[in-house]
Order: structure tokens, then C-alpha cells, then sequence
């Protein structure tokens, strides 16, 4: 890839480009003269002289003039384009443009504009400005602009992707945990344990009675055989199987699934382990717009206690 970067490249779109169009300025000149032919006895005739399929003949019929004019503008126009922007390899164009400066120019414009918006929430607590309706309605853009492609545009979640409109939490429902997740970002990671708890028997059995710590329906005696090898899921999960927030480990004694509840769903999860993983949004987005996108998401799940607050 370091080839790309040498100097020679930047020469080679320079003169590749401007041979392009002034190849097609020739071309048009060239073509744009009209030609007279004449039969075998010397006087014109009104075709090429082509002839396809025995009598489909093309005429001797100069390019409409205006058609023309249009195409030397196109030229005259691209090579203008050419020496005010960039499109010459390394060439900035004499305006100096480019599309970085135009975004940032754009990034430095927006902040002057809402800047004092953002500035004013960022100084309230996450709950008080989870009650605001202007500060919702602007945390909900922000949530469909960078959330809804993971979480959908209700929040609802998909397979993988937690439901954020419920009260359950991997790592904890507060105002304050959710901005810390929006902006550090978080790691969900469960380790393959099909070699822990040996045989595929082994896992089923434990895969039936984390079932039924949720009250799904599972096989009594695989129930009774798996509860003792569950003792390798404590660590994280709790002996009772309801988490550890501060581990992100999910209760299994609820039936609310990241991946599906189903026998084969959680057999497959407990052998071959589970990895995900939530961008952090901070360095990207800045303190004030996740202060006010944290309230938005804490406002999903809250929604009697934001009423409460606003009366």
C-alpha cells in the first residue's frame, strides 16, 4: 500500500486527467467538420458511404451545432473545476478546499448554533433534563441518528442488541452508568465453557436448568444434573443465576434473552461463549450531546417517574 503514497502517483492522475479532456476536445473538433464525399462521378453524396444489413446507410450529417457548444462548455467547465479545486492528485486548487475543512467548518458553525443549548443541560442532573420535552426531542434525534442502527428506532433491541425501553439493565438502570456506557462504550464478553463442563450431555443439563431458574420449560432430570456443573457459571452469574451488574453478567433467573431463551439458543451460547460490543460515543459526540442522549435513553424505561417529576 506504501506504493500509493509515492510522489509519481500524484503526477500520473495529473496528467492522466488533463490528457482525458483535452483528448475529448480533439475528438469533438476533429468530428465537428463536415466532410463532403464524392460518388464516381464527382458529386457529393449525402452518406458516409456505410452501409449495414444492405440498406441501413449512415448519412453524412455534421453534429448539431448547440449540442457542440455545450460540449466545449463541459470541457472549458471541468478544467476550471480543475484549477480551483482539488482533483489533480496532490493539487489543492487555488481556493484551497477541501472536504475536512468544509466538515469542520461545518463542525465549528453547528457549535455556535446549539452550542448554548447543550451547555445549558449539561450543567442539570440527567433526570431533570430527562423531564424536559425539548431536551427528549433532541436526545431522541440524537438516539435515531447514532443508536437506532443496533437498537432499532424503538429501542427494542434485536437479537444481540438489548432492549432499552424495559427496566433491565446488564450493567445497571442508573442515569449515570447509562452515560458512562454511552461514553467509554462497553464490552460483553462470556467465555466458551463446553470444555469446563466436559461432555454435550453436560451442557444440555445446564442449559435445561438455567431454563428453569427463568421458568421456562425444562426437563426435570436434566435440571437435577445441572444445577451441580452450574457451579462453573457462579462466578459471574451468582448462585442463584441473577448477575452481576458489575461484571455486565445478565440474570438468567428473568425472562428477558439477549439471544433467544430456546434450549438449542442457550446451549450454543453456554458452548461456544458470546462476545459483543457497544462503541463509545464520547470522544465522538462530546459530554454535553451523551448528557443529554443518556437522559433520552434513561427517559425510555422511566417514563412514570419523569411524569412524576414534571408535575
Amino acid at each position: 500500500m506504501a506504493d500509493f503514497f509515492n510522489g509519481f502517483w500524484h503526477y500520473y492522475i495529473a496528467v492522466i486527467t488533463i490528457l482525458s479532456i483535452l483528448g475529448c476536445g480533439i475528438l469533438l473538433w476533429s468530428q465537428s467538420k463536415h466532410r463532403v464525399r464524392l460518388d464516381a462521378d464527382g458529386r457529393p453524396e449525402p452518406t458516409t458511404g456505410h452501409v449495414w444489413d444492405e440498406d441501413l446507410t449512415e448519412l453524412n450529417t455534421p453534429m448539431p451545432r448547440w449540442w457542440m457548444i455545450m460540449f466545449y462548455l463541459t470541457i472549458v467547465f471541468g478544467l476550471a473545476y480543475l484549477a480551483l479545486y482539488p482533483g489533480l492528485g496532490s493539487y489543492a486548487g487555488r481556493l484551497g478546499w477541501n472536504a475536512s475543512g468544509a466538515y469542520q467548518a461545518e463542525l465549528r458553525q453547528a457549535r455556535a448554533d446549539f452550542g448554548p443549548l447543550f451547555a445549558k443541560y449539561a450543567g442539570q442532573d440527567l433526570k431533570a433534563v430527562a423531564a424536559d420535552p425539548q431536551a427528549r426531542a433532541i436526545g431522541e434525534r440524537l438516539f435515531l441518528t447514532y443508536c437506532a442502527q443496533c437498537h432499532g428506532s424503538d429501542a427494542r433491541g434485536n437479537k444481540g442488541f438489548p432492549n432499552l425501553s424495559d427496566g433491565d439493565w446488564l450493567h445497571g438502570g442508573e442515569p449515570s452508568v447509562i452515560k458512562a456506557s454511552i461514553m467509554k462504550g462497553r464490552v460483553g464478553a462470556m467465555p466458551p465453557m463446553g470444555a469446563a463442563l466436559g461432555s454435550d450431555k453436560d451442557v444440555e443439563s445446564v442449559a435445561h436448568y438455567v431454563r428453569n431458574l427463568s421458568g421456562l420449560t425444562a426437563d426435570p432430570l436434566k435440571v437435577a444434573f445441572g444445577k451441580p456443573k452450574f457451579a462453573a457459571c457462579v462466578a459471574c452469574h451468582g448462585a442463584q443465576g441473577q448477575g452481576n451488574p458489575m461484571l455486565g453478567a445478565p440474570n438468567l433467573a428473568d425472562k428477558v434473552w439477549l439471544y433467544g431463551g430456546s434450549a438449542d439458543t442457550v446451549m450454543e451460547t453456554i458452548r461456544k461463549g458470546r462476545t459483543n460490543t457497544m462503541p463509545a460515543f464520547g470522544e465522538f459526540l462530546g459530554e454535553e450531546k451523551v448528557h443529554v442522549l443518556a437522559a433520552y435513553v434513561w427517559s425510555l424505561s422511566n417514563g412514570a417517574a419523569i411524569r412524576t417529576a414534571a408535575k
